[in-house]
């Protein structure tokens, strides 16, 4: 199956599931994108990036993990209660934690070298969060076996990959473009918060590819 045809599932599947999203990852989203208004009014602007990736990592695994056992229930039929997901991603969050942070890590350094490693990093470590969630494995156990499973399909993972994430780098851009008004506590909350629910697109799209890969059955029935 080709990246584009990827996306447009994972897009589907998104639209059908959106309000069931939103209410998923939603309070944790404006609860991130406060605790970063919050840095960004009382931290010198030298040291908030990192605080930013201690909020992120605060909030992301737990919002993360949920998503992806829900996504992992419905593609079973299945649809467990929402706050019972979420109180599994909160069990998650110490393994989650490290392994996010040791993949952000890597990524940043590597897009500090010209993009290009950042980028294949990236694809590399593109089901090691899956395989944490779904598998049970430890960080250093999901990453290697991330590696192993892309190493194969590396050129279509990076696909969809770039497919999703370049658009909703686009917007972002421009939505910080167009509302630079900071003092606008609302408007920049509000505005956060639509962007966090487009960067789970994200994760959906790369559950599917992880699906496919994985699941022989699944991509033979759809190549």
């Amino acid at each position: 199956m080709n990246p584009l045809t990827i996306v447009q599932d994972s897009l589907y599947f998104f639209r059908t599931h959106l309000f069931a999203i939103v209410r998923l990852c939603l309070p944790l989203l404006v609860l991130q994108s406060l605790a970063e208004q919050l840095v960004d009014q009382h931290v010198e602007s030298e040291a908030r990036g990192a605080f930013d990736i201690l909020v992120g990592l605060l909030f992301y695994p737990i919002y993360t993990g949920a998503l992806i056992l829900y996504l992992d229930s419905r593609s079973n039929g299945e649809q467990p209660p929402l706050k019972l997901l979420l109180a599994m991603g909160l069990r998650l969050w110490p393994r989650f934690a490290l392994l996010a942070a040791i993949s952000s890590l890597a990524i940043l350094l590597g897009m500090a070298l010209y993009l290009l490693p950042g980028l294949w990093l990236m694809a590399r470590l593109a089901f090691a969060e899956y395989l944490l969630v779904l598998r049970g494995l430890g960080p250093w156990a999901a990453i290697k076996q991330s590696f192993e499973l892309t190493r194969g399909p590396f050129w279509r993972v990076l696909g969809c990959v770039l497919a999703i994430l370049v658009p909703l780098w686009l917007i972002d851009y421009a939505s910080a473009a167009l509302l630079p008004d900071e003092d606008n506590l609302a408007l920049s909350l509000a505005v956060d918060c639509v962007n966090g629910l487009l960067q789970l697109l994200t994760t959906v799209v790369l559950f599917r590819l992880f699906m496919l890969v994985t699941d022989p059955t699944l991509r033979d029935s759809r190549a």
